[in-house]
């Protein structure tokens, strides 16, 4: 008996291109496990009705997501709330060491938890971003440095992503893939 695969919306909004690197690999990592995907920017969000689970991920600025997600998932709330649905952000938090920089990171800023919780999603995960040197005051620099920065560039846990994709397949209930995507 055969069933159908799960169709899947993964939508994000993104700032510099990190977090669509991060949806365009959800998207993929899915596929490869047999689910039907479709990755899309906010702005260019599919018809809901069409897909049977949703991935929403956004930058974070200023201790929010991006405006365009937010008002996405304000505008389809009730919608969401009737499908599953696994929320990911990207920011610096994720990528703090140190004592004072771990506790900070696993801080959810209050609006997110505030759109989190609209939702009620299966799972809320924060991925670190890309952190760049050029262009950052050296206030912000040293600030950053303080809470436990660890370097700049890609702070990107790669096998993180893997893992928390990984447990939307299985909550999907999609097979085994004999390969899966790495990232890029």
């Amino acid at each position: 008996m055969a069933t159908t695969a799960p169709s899947v919306a993964v939508i994000y909004a993104t700032a510099q291109g990190s977090t669509r690197e991060i949806a365009d690999f959800i998207g993929a990592y899915l596929t490869a496990r047999g689910a039907t995907v479709e990755v899309a920017d906010v702005e260019h969000a599919p018809e809901l009705t069409r897909f049977d689970a949703f991935v929403l991920g956004s930058a974070v600025h200023d201790l929010a997501l991006l405006p365009e997600m937010a008002e996405f998932v304000r505008s389809h709330r009730h919608e969401l709330r009737a499908y599953p649905v696994w929320l990911f952000s990207v920011g610096l938090g994720p990528a703090l060491v140190g004592p004072t920089g771990r506790h900070i990171g696993n801080i959810v800023p209050r609006k997110i938890a505030a759109l989190r919780d609209s939702i009620r999603p299966r799972d809320f995960h924060a991925f670190a971003g890309h952190y760049e040197r050029a262009g950052v005051s050296r206030p912000a620099r040293a600030l950053y440095r303080m809470l436990g920065g660890p370097r700049y560039g890609d702070l990107r846990d790669w096998s993180d992503i893997t893992i928390w994709t990984d447990t939307i397949a299985h909550a999907l209930h999609l097979p085994q893939a004999p390969a899966t995507p790495t990232h890029p």
